[in-house]
């Protein structure tokens, strides 16, 4: 979303030329399209049953219009060619997106039923229909391995399927788990995305739908606010989790990428974690340093939804003390409702953090070439 002062300001002629990855971007899918992937006995039971799947929307609803932003129309011919053709119009041409990073196809709600086996024939298939349709259409889209995470030698399995593709940059879960991320039951997903050099990305949703824990620790909530205002709390427990069960000890290369759970509440937060592990470090001796460095080495944010401090002078130093220069990655959410514009959603910086923010950061997390401006300029 863009703050009345964020909508004020005009983006600089030179950045407006610049190139950007964007690092959260939710593509429609042609549902029979995917459904063809599937083995014959489950899409007789979707003919019969239906998709089988717990639903967050339908408990806690998403914004307006489904959740996308009301002058988005997505063509409705059923076919994956006409909604990429969209997608590029609408959003890869008009923003000049480098790359586009999927934060997974298909709906996270996979991730939610008890019948694992169930979730990775429809990974597969999700998976399989991006590849076949978005990737191997435009080198612009990149993606991320949907798991189903709720069986982690199955979702290893995926990973190794497909975890080499060329356009396939990470592996993505849901907030939303039986578990927090840094318990050993998931060390099979960690191990699978160290053989093929993926970060594991968060991606908020699915909290307290179905297999998943509640969305708060006091139980279940009413009301879309409170249950999006709730899902920052759990990506603090799996941040906490991560660090303190030693997973970044264990798989020393990992990268964790947090996805739409804001930012700025970060730096408070890596400075509680640092106060408290000096007192009680003697309990978890494994980790050696303090917190703060492990999230400076291993932890990844997204951008989006930002939260603009009401005093502007508080933004830079917060986001300096959550290491944004080096850590932070621009996300749009497209085409969700609380969609942030890349022109207009933070305010001002210098071109140095913009540039870190908006490509480098990505680049580097990805192993994304430097823009095509640049290495045409340099060979030119």
């Amino acid at each position: 979303m863009e703050s009345v002062a964020a909508t004020q300001e005009t983006p600089r002629r030179g950045r407006k030329r610049l190139s950007i990855i964007d690092c959260d971007i939710h593509m429609p899918t042609a549902r029979d399209e995917v459904l063809s992937y599937l083995p014959r006995h489950y899409r007789e039971q979707i003919d019969t049953f239906g998709m089988r799947l717990p639903t967050q929307g339908a408990m806690y609803l998403n914004g307006a219009k489904g959740g996308i932003m009301q002058d988005q129309s997505f063509p409705q011919d059923g076919k994956a060619s006409s909604l990429l053709a969209y997608f590029q119009t609408e959003h890869l041409d008009k923003y000049n997106i480098e790359h586009a990073i999927l934060t997974g196809l298909g709906d996270y709600a996979i991730q939610t039923t008890p019948d694992a086996d169930y979730a990775a024939a429809l990974c597969t298939a999700y998976n399989n229909y991006g590849i076949d349709h978005y990737l191997a259409n435009d080198p612009r889209i990149k993606s991320s391995v949907m798991i189903p995470k709720q069986d982690p030698l199955l979702a290893a399995k995926e990973i190794d399927r497909v975890g080499s593709h060329p356009q396939i940059v990470q592996v993505i879960s849901s907030n939303g788990a039986e578990k927090p991320y840094g318990h050993r039951f998931y060390y099979p997903i960690y191990e699978a995305c160290v053989r093929h050099n993926l970060p594991f990305a968060v991606h908020v949703s699915m909290e307290g739908i179905g297999i998943n824990n509640p969305p708060t620790g006091a139980g279940h909530v009413n009301h879309y606010i409170e249950y999006r205002m709730a899902r920052t709390q759990i990506m603090m427990a799996h941040l906490a989790s991560m660090i303190f069960e030693g997973v970044f000890d264990r798989f020393p290369t990992l990268q964790f990428v947090m996805i739409e759970a804001g930012m700025l509440w970060i730096a408070p937060y890596i400075w509680r974690m640092d106060q408290d592990w000096k007192a009680l470090r003697s309990q978890t001796p494994w980790v050696k340093e303090p917190p703060s460095e492990y999230v400076r080495k291993h932890v990844k944010f997204t951008s989006q939804p930002i939260e603009l401090p009401p005093d502007e002078s508080l933004f830079l130093p917060l986001m300096k003390s959550m290491f944004a220069e080096t850590n932070l990655l621009f996300a749009s959410d497209y085409p969700h409702w609380d969609f942030d514009n890349p022109f207009k959603s933070f305010p001002k910086m210098d071109d140095g953090m913009w540039d870190r923010i908006f490509y480098r950061n990505a680049a580097e997390l990805y192993g994304l070439p430097a823009r095509r401006s640049e290495t045409e300029g340099a060979s030119a």
